[in-house]
């Protein structure tokens, strides 16, 4: 899923569709950059949380401390 983007289809001269996707942040990217910045408050840290993505969203899952959840 991609916020802010546009998706262009078109049709190849000789051949079946083309779908192109433009200038788009992830909603991984997104969430990544959030929980970075609550537990870190670095902007070089959620920058490399923002280009890890669904990576980091998991090991933020993983990792959370018991002051990061709602019940805890």
């Amino acid at each position: 899923m991609l916020l802010f983007a546009e998706i262009v289809f078109e049709s190849f001269p000789g051949g079946g569709p083309l779908s192109v996707v433009r200038d788009g942040v992830g909603l991984g990217s997104v969430i990544a950059v959030v929980c970075s910045w609550q537990r870190n408050r670095s902007i070089l840290w959620a920058v490399l949380a923002g280009i890890l993505s669904w990576f980091y969203v998991v090991y933020f899952a993983i990792t959370r401390r018991p002051d990061e959840t709602r019940y805890g």
